[in-house]
């Protein structure tokens, strides 16, 4: 019995550091190999961002874009009209649009150019190969493209948040009130105007080739849920079983495009005013030289008499009408001088200096310092009344 327990003793004291050395064994592998954990979460969240990339990588974050599910993005619009049979077929360059009208003549085209890539010519070129044309918030020269019958018109006010339609176009009445802000247009058939008789959002032709939406709200995926937003886009985009959307890029830019320079902008008559304009100036600038007179050359130090700078000085202050600065500068003077003839120091008072030209003058205190202090001119002629009563009455004063 006794060797038995002995034995058991011995079994369990050897079993326990195996199981401390196995609790310890984790911790101390996992500090070892820290730097190969890391390394491998690394990489495996390297993968994971990839693998999500390659599954997104359809998306286009460029406002209004089919492929776009942002806010500004139109990927709404897109998704429902392909959900209703319309085939939409995003484009990037005036060559894929080209091409797809080529395989799709009766196609509608979207065209959405913020940035005005494309001229008049190329506005035309697309116009005249898709059955019909939407621009949406198009630059000035974009519109030019559309002919004579559509001008800007301005810009929905900011107060306003929901627009009637305001014609008897069947997309627009079928829509009913939208939610937009942006430009506004004129053309042959004017809808959601912004007054009466005015410009309105939607402008279009008489025979609805031509569509011009002023706000791009009408389409991106934030504000589509608006009022009849929805209604009015997929009517306008979907009357057609064949969509091409078409964002221009600057490969649209045309080779012949460039920018104007000063002689492209200046008016024509510049050019026989510019020559007579800078004879004038030459002309000026002799008549002003010849009256300044030549540069007089004086030795260094130049002394200045006393005149001359009391001169000058009240030139300035006349120039500038600065009264009360000529005024105080007169009362420092005279007080200074006063208070030298009566010997009373460099830090004698006012009051000080008007008792003592009161005794001297045998005149009430009161009247000498309505002069010397409290006396303020408010014109040029007050000043020059005043300076000649201090002036006598430092002249008395000094003369006793």
């Amino acid at each position: 019995m006794t060797t038995t327990l002995q034995e058991r003793s011995h079994g369990s004291d050897e079993a326990a550091p195996t199981n401390g050395s196995t609790r310890r064994g984790f911790p101390d592998w996992f500090r070892k190999n820290l730097a190969w954990i890391a390394i491998g979460a690394l990489l495996a969240g390297l993968v994971a961002f990839l693998a999500v990339s390659t599954l997104t990588g359809n998306s286009d974050k460029r406002p209004l874009s089919a492929r776009n599910p942002a806010p500004d993005g139109a990927m709404a619009a897109a998704e429902i009209l392909g959900q209703h049979g319309v085939s939409v077929t995003p484009t990037g360059t005036l060559e894929e649009t080209r091409a797809a009208l080529t395989e799709k003549p009766q196609a509608t085209v979207l065209v959405y150019d913020p940035r005005g890539f494309l001229n008049q010519d190329q506005v035309q070129d697309v116009a005249a190969m898709a059955d019909r044309l939407v621009l949406v918030k198009p630059r000035l020269r974009s519109l030019g493209g559309l002919g004579p019958d559509f001008h800007p018109g301005g810009v929905v006010p900011e107060a306003t948040t929901a627009i009637e339609p305001g014609c008897e176009q069947e997309d627009a009445t079928s829509a009913g009130k939208i939610s937009a802000q942006g430009p506004v247009f004129r053309g042959p058939v004017v809808c959601y105007p912004i007054r009466d008789g005015g410009p309105g959002v939607y402008a279009a032709s008489a025979d609805g080739t031509l569509v011009v939406i002023g706000s791009s709200e009408v389409l991106d995926n934030e504000h589509l849920a608006s009022e009849g937003n929805a209604a009015l886009a997929l009517r306008t985009l979907g009357n057609n079983p064949d969509l091409v959307w078409y964002l221009p890029g600057i490969e649209d830019v045309a080779a012949s495009d460039s920018t104007p320079t000063l002689n492209d902008l200046a008016p024509r008559w510049l050019a026989f005013a510019g020559p007579w304009l800078g004879l004038v100036a030459v002309l000026a600038i002799a008549w002003r030289g010849r009256r300044m007179g030549p540069l007089v050359f004086e030795p260094l130090p130049v002394v200045v008499k006393a005149a001359e700078t009391a001169e000058g000085r009240a030139r300035l202050y006349q120039d500038s009408r600065a009264i009360d600065r000529a005024a105080d500068n007169l009362r420092a003077g005279t007080l200074t001088r006063l208070a030298r003839h009566f010997n009373l120091g460099a830090d004698a008072t006012a009051e000080a200096i008007v008792d003592a030209c009161s005794n001297r003058l045998g005149r009430p205190a009161p009247e000498v310092r309505s002069v010397l202090i409290d006396a303020i001119p408010a014109t040029e002629g007050q000043l020059v009344q005043w300076a000649q009563q201090i002036e006598r009455i430092e002249e008395e004063a000094t003369a006793r």
